[in-house]
């Protein structure tokens, strides 16, 4: 085999209302932020605490760039509540520097790391095998090692084809197995890059649906680094697969999504009953998560509504002097800049129907509806949002007059 084919396939690595007007006051209200302006911030819900969570990043003990207390040190910036090192099993490029026998090195250097934070470290590693397998996380194992079996002397080499080659000789399924009886979640990374030889889109095969079948497969990357799956989505639809949205960082985060300018890690959001690891597992089998990926929520209606209902409020709404025309005041209290299309059937003021509710801000609508009304329901299409493929979450937002201006 090719040495440069083998790291390709192993080492994967990736440094309906009428035409309406909006206005929007020119000054923007900013809402309460967070201490540290890269951290990544939702509101919880109603029923559940919004955590975020990365479950798909590497480090120097298999093809990563930096030290396990590194990818602790950007969870704390980032704001996340808890994360996964998940190295590969089998493609190990860095063992001739860093030879180890314990697959489960990085997890407990990162754990020791995190001490004394409010970053929880999970255990995870990441199978790796060439199609049709691909690549799967296992998350919340007790033992990486149990994962894996390498013979004869390659069980000890520190070239990484010798052993890269012997080890994807066991197969997938054992691997599966083996983390299915230590309780594992377990999720199939970047399909659409495992199927790229073809067409590039995720494509089902008898491994996965066989695995799904067997209660082995849990869930489907959608968004990994820098693309979003469209038939990934589809997939976790069609086959009742958690939505997963993962960095797979190699390199450092600040390199690769440039928070400082702005930009931040696809993550999951995760609705747990309560910040512990338990209870994050507990989720992730029930399906409570939504991506975020490039100012983009995407999940299932049932867990991105309540979502969308604790972000965004109606904090007032009033008349302008002498006139029949309506403010009505917004509040978003998440990451999201929400890109909203009103679909109502009263005008708008000053600019088109799309208008922007920015990140941890308040802003000014205006509205017509031709007489002084107490009620006004704003009906919102989240053009950043997807509830299914090519399918935005929409929204109904009541405003009132308070009761002494009704009159």
């Amino acid at each position: 085999m090719n040495r440069i084919k083998f790291c390709l396939i192993l080492g994967f690595s990736v440094s309906v209302g009428m035409l309406s007007t909006v206005a929007v006051s020119h000054e923007t209200v900013n809402a309460p932020k967070p201490s540290n302006q890269r951290a990544i911030v939702f509101p919880d819900t109603a029923d559940y605490q919004t955590l975020v969570v990365d479950l798909h990043t590497h480090s120097v003990f298999s093809d990563g760039h930096v030290w396990p207390n590194i990818r602790v040190a950007e969870a704390v910036q980032d704001g996340l509540d808890a994360i996964a090192i998940t190295e590969h099993l089998e493609w190990q490029p860095h063992l001739a520097d860093i030879p180890h026998s314990d697959r489960n090195r990085a997890y407990q250097q990162a754990a020791e790391s995190a001490k004394g934070s409010a970053v929880i470290v999970l255990s995870g590693t990441e199978i790796t095998r060439y199609e049709p397998v691909g690549h799967i996380n296992a998350i919340f194992i007790d033992d990486a090692n149990k994962l894996m079996n390498v013979e004869g002397d390659a069980k000890t080499s520190t070239d990484t084809r010798t052993f890269g080659e012997a080890a994807i000789q066991w197969p997938a399924q054992k691997a599966v197995e083996a983390a299915h009886k230590q309780g594992a979640f377990m999720f199939w990374n970047h399909p659409n890059w495992s199927n790229r030889a073809t067409s590039g889109i995720t494509q089902m095969n008898d491994f996965h649906t066989n695995n799904i079948k067997k209660g082995m497969l849990h869930g489907i990357e959608v968004a990994n680094s820098f693309w979003y799956a469209e038939a990934a989505f589809q997939t976790a639809l069609d086959y009742d697969l958690a939505l997963i949205g993962t960095s797979d960082v190699h390199d450092l985060i600040d390199w690769d999504y440039k928070p400082h300018e702005g930009g931040h890690r696809p993550v999951t959001l995760v609705f747990a009953k309560e910040k512990t690891a338990d209870s994050i597992k507990e989720a992730l089998f029930a399906k409570r998560t939504v991506v975020w990926f490039k100012n983009m929520l995407i999940g299932r209606q049932t867990d991105l509504l309540p979502l969308l209902a604790t972000s965004l409020k109606v904090t007032a709404m009033r008349y302008q002097y002498d006139t029949v025309i309506a403010e009505i005041d917004l509040k978003n209290t998440s990451d999201a800049d929400f890109e909203a299309r009103y679909t109502g059937p009263y005008s708008l003021g000053l600019s088109g129907d799309r208008f922007t509710i920015p990140a941890h801000s308040e802003i000014t609508i205006e509205i017509k509806p031709g007489k002084i009304i107490p009620q006004i329901d704003l009906s919102l299409i989240l053009e950043n949002t997807l509830i299914e493929p090519n399918k935005h979450a929409s929204m109904i937002l009541i405003a009132k007059l308070p009761p002494q201006s009704e009159n």
